[in-house]
């Protein structure tokens, strides 16, 4: 059952509290301005830092349809948005030669009807739903070309997909769109205009032991001050890249499946590739270096405690 969008910024904030999503209000108003004036909203930050995951709570919270399209190199319009069927018209051709008599205008325009449409994700977007309009998710958009870039100016612009046999389609009630970028390159300026943004940064430590209580609730509180700590620190580091909020949570959930109730060198060793993607950064950081990092943040964290 569809759910009527927030109505103010705190309502946003509730809303994305129901899905489990701890947000800052900055990132609610941003998103409740896109809601309310029906404009994409454009979130730009690093790998793991919850942007994807903001789209699936809306279409969770809200009741609508969530509807992702995955972007690539190379990705283009008949893999995003349409394509004909055209082994379904070729048999429609053959059965018409063999019955005699076809006529070529009429069978031309009748293989170029929408029975032999195949529909990908934004057309998907721009159909009417009875639960309501779905959320859009154009997942890493700066992994695609520019040419695909410029396509989607029209349906950010008009929510409409131009299909030349068909005219345009347009979407009745404009879907909820939700698009994202690691900033691999830069998206161009006439995409942009088209939404309001919003830069995802990693979260500060006191919201992200928030995030963990939600996240991994059966965590021991001990356990989740120091992973956020220790997380802190690695992200001041020169790393080929530093660990997410998503890694945070991983890493949490590993430690606990392995029994741990708090860091110890051992654990650290034993699931550094939880937390760590890349094998240079694990060399880097295991061994003398991570007990370190332990160490001083034990000593940081009994400092905060005995002033508290």
């Amino acid at each position: 059952m569809a759910l009527e969008q927030p109505k103010s910024v705190d309502a946003t904030l509730e809303l994305l509290g129901a899905g489990k999503y701890v947000a800052d209000r900055s990132l609610a108003t941003a998103l409740h301005l896109a809601l309310s004036l029906g404009r994409p909203l454009f979130l730009e930050g690093e790998a793991g830092v919850g942007k994807t995951e903001i789209a699936k709570v809306l279409s969770e919270t809200l009741g609508r349809k969530l509807i992702r399209l995955q972007c690539y190199e190379g990705l283009d319009v008949s893999s995003a948005v349409y394509e004909w069927n055209y082994a379904r018209q070729m048999v429609e051709i053959r059965l018409a030669e063999a019955a005699g008599g076809a006529d070529r205008d009429a069978l031309a325009k009748d293989i170029f009807d929408e029975r032999f449409l195949i529909k990908r994700p934004i057309l998907q977007a721009l159909e009417a739903d009875e639960a309501g309009a779905p959320v859009l998710l154009i997942d890493e958009l700066d992994r695609t070309d520019e040419p695909f870039e410029a396509f989607l100016l029209e349906v950010l612009s008009d929510f409409q997909v131009t299909i030349p046999e068909l005219g345009p389609q347009i979407a009745k009630t404009p879907p909820i769109v939700i698009i994202t970028s690691n900033r691999t390159r830069e998206i161009h300026d006439a995409l942009k205009r088209r939404c309001f943004y919003y830069w995802v940064d990693y979260p500060s430590a006191a919201r992200e032991l928030e995030i963990l209580k939600v996240k991994a609730p059966d965590a021991p509180a001990e356990l989740s001050r120091q992973v956020v700590a220790f997380v802190h620190h690695l992200r001041k580091l020169d790393l080929f890249k530093v660990p997410g909020v998503a890694e945070t949570i991983d890493w949490v959930h590993a430690l606990v499946q392995l029994d741990h109730l708090a860091l110890s060198p051992e654990a650290i060793e034993n699931s550094l590739g939880v937390l760590l993607k890349y094998q240079d950064d694990i060399a880097k950081i295991q061994g003398h270096e991570a007990t370190r990092i332990l160490n001083q943040i034990k000593a940081e964290l009994a400092g905060a405690a005995a002033v508290a």
